[in-house]
């Protein structure tokens, strides 16, 4: 079997590593307990968690044990990095309905059965904590000089960062000692943006018991231009049916720009590298076949091979100009007036922010119901009509099915 660590070099995922010739080796002659933190701050993973999951899923397949950490503790804090404000602070019984729900999320692509994998809630550790202890035992070995260059702090300083945050380094580091003690964790991942915190973690363990513990980056989900993906309209690209559509969100990435396609099927797919390399090689519409292939895995990694197919059947029928309009999104009107304004109608279904921008994707002619081009921006649909159900068109891509009740 690959080394692991070669699969996800090959695949561009790894951003940086503390000792990259030592975790190589490691991961090449014994059993790995590695682990990952989600913050429950949502009711659903997003896109921007995509990588985590396929990094734990790429080890556990090379026989490695992941722990899943669900920061039910630290998501009472919550991380200052990448953040220009502090997060808003949620109950107890808010943070585990969302890490229930991660759970279920993350059993999609990571096995827990037996000794395979873990997932635990920091909250366990963290809620009965004797606080003096913590400043005695953990606080004492984190100089605030060090901290105070960290970037995720760094990035916080002119708009005042609060010493609740400001703990939060020393929570995630106190997981990974915690992780290496009980469960004898010698790896921490994540995003790239957690570095300073990995970093934090690994020292502690050094200074409480002088083990070598490692850390590993991958690189964040960006598009060409550096921008994170899973931004769309109406939000964030979540992996819940129920928030983001499965047609929706295989859209999202059969329509993703030629520059990014066959990054996304390294990092996010399980597309074999022979076939990476072959899609690489096409050109211009040539690219639509691993777009499609990227949509579709995509697709049937979150939300299953039959919900993939449903999405890719609904999107070729719609763009080939048939085919039935039953798996489309759809957004269900409740009738109260006689007629309807179509900005209304499209604000509803959440297919444009203001409507302001609906005025100009009308005027420039990029607004059609039912086939028909509409350019009037005062445009108004009957109750009849839409008990009948419409299909709204929006840019040549975009397609959104509106029925009253």
């Amino acid at each position: 079997m690959r080394n692991v660590f070669d699969i996800l070099k090959e695949r561009d995922l790894i951003a940086q590593t503390t000792h990259e010739e030592e975790i190589r080796e490691l991961l090449g002659k014994e059993k790995v307990t590695f682990y990952i933190g989600f913050d429950p701050t949502a009711d659903s993973l997003h896109v921007g968690h995509f990588l985590q999951m396929m990094v734990m899923a790429h080890m556990q397949r090379a026989g490695h044990r992941p722990i899943a950490i669900l920061g039910g503790g630290t998501a009472m804090i919550g991380d200052p990095t990448g953040k220009s404000d502090m997060r808003k602070m949620l109950t107890r019984e808010q943070l585990d309905h969302n890490a229930a729900c991660f759970k279920e999320q993350l059993s999609k692509f990571v096995d827990f059965g037996e000794d395979k994998a873990l997932m635990l809630n920091n909250a366990d550790w963290f809620l009965p904590l004797n606080y003096m202890e913590f400043l005695r035992d953990i606080a004492v070995h984190f100089s605030v000089n060090r901290m105070l260059t960290a970037e995720c702090f760094k990035s916080r300083m002119e708009k005042g960062l609060t010493f609740l945050e400001f703990n939060y380094m020393l929570l995630q580091s106190y997981d990974f000692y915690k992780l290496n003690q009980e469960y004898g964790c010698v790896l921490e991942l994540g995003g790239d943006d957690q570095w300073s915190n990995i970093l934090g973690g690994i020292d502690l363990i050094r200074k409480k018991t002088g083990k070598q513990a490692y850390g590993m980056t991958f690189t964040l989900l960006t598009t060409s231009q550096g921008k994170k993906m899973g931004k769309t309209e109406s939000g964030a690209l979540w992996l819940d049916p129920e928030k983001t559509s499965p047609y929706d969100f295989y859209q999202y990435f059969r329509n993703v720009d030629d520059e990014d396609v066959i990054r996304c099927l390294k990092l996010i797919t399980f597309v074999p590298m022979e076939e990476i390399n072959r899609l690489a090689q096409l050109e211009g519409q040539e690219l639509n076949e691993a777009k499609r292939i990227l949509a579709f895995e995509v697709t049937k990694l979150v939300h299953g091979e039959a919900e993939a197919k449903k999405a890719m059947d609904t999107a070729e029928n719609l763009f080939s100009g048939g085919g039935s309009v039953d798996n489309m999104p759809t957004t269900e009107l409740v009738l109260t007036e006689e007629d309807y304004g179509l900005l209304d109608v499209m604000q509803t279904a959440g297919l444009i922010a203001s409507k302001g921008e609906g005025r100009r994707l009308i005027e420039q002619g990029g607004v059609s119901v039912n086939d028909e081009k509409i350019t009037d921006v005062t445009y108004r649909l009957t109750t009849e009509t839409l008990q009948q159900g419409v299909v709204i068109k929006k840019g040549k891509k975009v397609f959104h099915r509106v029925i009253g009740k």
